[in-house]
């Protein structure tokens, strides 16, 4: 059995979650051993989707018709998309129509959640349709705590001993919670706040612009970062902060736990599965309640959780997805 992993723009992707979560696919089966390719023209049994692409939906059409089994890889929803981009409000419905219309043409679909697995559920003509959630998972031989790197990452940006750090990890788009991140900024000068990760402003709504074009003392945008740099970040800081108003899963919280760095995070239903406040991560529900458990965690006044959230990127690693998406494939030739 033999997979074709077909991903549309795949270079222009490559900074985003879904060209992470990609290249943790490549890495999930070479573990598991199963054959895959990125060539159109290798034959193959499955395909297996990542894109909802105009071409995307042809060449799955196409491989229906040359009677390839067909596994469509749900990263998106609506309620994720319509928090996104200018107009993304204006045209979630006709994004969702087309979510529907080309997830329709997977004989099964992947998610990254029970969360997602449940919108999706939801959707007209998919109520019926074979859904898997599979974590997009996390390479634990890469993303590990790293003293020297935590080290380096503080001296390159200048922060002292005493000196406290937060960071933040996504694109320029609103539901990311870039707005609050900023907000937060302010209402703790005493702390440090660093966000890494870039995309056009062109296309960001007016609040996020001006966020992004906020100029404090102790708030920096370096943009976006190679992995290695990331993995840096997590192990020098002292807070992860992820103030997301939603996701499909959200990888840069699987990086903190893997990094061991301590984690604050919106109280949205996405994470209601698998991260507990108070038990792996804390949890905040608006801005108000944000800043006081930022102030509590860096004062030391509240548990650390770090080796409970260690546990949440053990369940994910690689080695485990990849058997998991073999065991997908194999079940689309069960009669």
């Amino acid at each position: 059995m033999k997979v074709f992993l077909y991903t549309e723009g795949l270079r222009a992707l490559r900074k985003s979650g879904l060209g992470k979560a990609i290249e943790h696919q490549k890495k999930a089966l070479q573990l598991a051993k199963v054959p895959y390719t990125l060539d159109k023209h290798d034959d193959y049994d499955v395909l297996h989707i990542n894109t909802y692409f105009i071409k995307s939906y042809f060449i799955a059409k196409i491989a229906k018709l040359r009677g390839k089994k067909v596994v469509y890889h749900a990263h998106s929803t609506e309620e994720d998309y319509k928090n996104g981009f200018i107009f993304s409000k204006q045209t979630a419905k006709f994004f969702k129509w087309w979510l529907i219309t080309c997830y329709r043409v997977g004989d099964c679909l992947i998610t990254p959640t029970p969360y997602s697995k449940r919108l999706i559920s939801s959707y007209k003509h998919l109520e019926n349709k074979k859904i898997y959630a599979i974590s997009n998972g996390i390479d634990l031989s890469f993303f590990k705590k790293d003293k020297k790197l935590g080290k380096d990452f503080r001296k390159k940006y200048q922060i002292k001993d005493n000196e406290k750090v937060i960071i933040g990890i996504g694109l320029y788009i609103e539901r990311k919670g870039i707005v609050d991140f900023v907000e937060l900024a302010k209402r703790l000068p005493e702390y440090k706040f660093i966000w890494f990760g870039y995309s056009p402003l062109a296309a960001a709504t007016k609040d996020v612009i001006k966020a992004v074009n906020t100029k404090l003392d102790n708030l920096l945008f370096p943009g976006y970062v190679e992995p290695e740099e990331i993995r840096a970040a997590l192990s020098g800081c002292d807070l992860y902060l992820f103030p997301t108003l939603e996701e499909t899963e959200g990888i840069p919280i699987i990086e903190a736990c893997a990094c061991k760095a301590k984690a604050l995070i919106r109280d949205i239903p996405i994470f209601e599965d698998w991260l507990e406040d108070g038990k792996n991560v804390y949890k905040a529900k608006d801005i108000d309640e944000f800043e006081d458990k930022i102030r509590k965690i860096l004062k030391n006044e509240l548990p650390d959780l770090t080796e409970e959230a260690y546990k949440i990127a053990e369940e994910r690693d690689l080695k485990n997805i990849g058997i998991k998406l073999e065991e997908v494939y194999k079940s689309l030739f069960d009669k």
